[in-house]
């Protein structure tokens, strides 16, 4: 990867989760998750194509501490498909907290991919449920309409985004992750944790400022 990536036909801009819930003054805010807004706008007009992610979980959702007797948010339970972090109740569906940030602009976006919907399981990645084997759709979409190369920027850098770019690479994309254009919840070392991953994957991570706007190109 080299500074002044041109995104080309084959190359999608991954959204993840820019919601109100998700930034300051939400049920689950980021810290300053609402700084990434401007940033995203920015780079999806220099890409043809753009799939936004929304989280969308039913009242009551497993993954909630209010569903759990004594529980309280942050904490982790085991459930069937493993380990389980325990989240405020946030992004419920059809709440103002669910919805996509009022200054988010990207009208030209071609999907937006709702998750968490399943009340028994969490769904941080825009691939894979949380079991790691449900999935969502997102990769045979974006086969069929010849991607290859998936960049990804949103919220948060240390969880729906951390997973959906595990994912990306997993199922055969190459990966490119956005830095500055994401935000870290931080759970016990998690945005460093992230870091670690992407090493080890090989997934790239640069600044907004190294993807160039194919509309100047030379």
């Amino acid at each position: 990867m080299t500074q002044g990536l041109i995104p080309g036909s084959g190359d999608v801009l991954l959204v993840v989760d820019i919601q109100n819930d998700f930034c300051p003054g939400g049920r689950l805010a980021v810290p300053r998750g609402d700084e990434v807004v401007p940033v995203i706008n920015r780079l999806a007009a220099r890409f043809a194509h753009v799939v936004l992610t929304q989280d969308w979980h039913p009242p009551g959702h497993l993954s909630f501490a209010s569903s759990h007797p004594d529980a309280r948010p942050f904490e982790t339970i085991d459930v069937e498909y493993g380990a389980q972090i325990l989240w405020p109740d946030h992004c419920v569906q059809g709440t103002r907290g669910a919805a996509f940030r009022d200054d988010l602009d990207i009208p030209h976006a071609q999907l937006v991919l709702r998750k968490g919907y399943h009340p028994s399981i969490d769904s941080y990645s825009a691939f894979y449920e949380n079991d790691r084997r449900t999935p969502t759709g997102l990769a045979s979409y974006l086969r069929e309409r010849g991607m290859r190369r998936v960049f990804l920027a949103g919220l948060a850098f240390d969880f729906c985004v951390r997973y959906s770019a595990e994912d990306a690479r997993r199922v055969g994309f190459e990966t490119v992750v956005i830095e500055d254009a994401c935000r870290s919840i931080d759970v016990d070392g998690s945005a460093q944790a992230a870091r670690a991953r992407f090493d080890e994957l090989g997934i790239a991570c640069l600044p907004a400022a190294a993807i160039g706007d194919p509309r100047h190109r030379p």
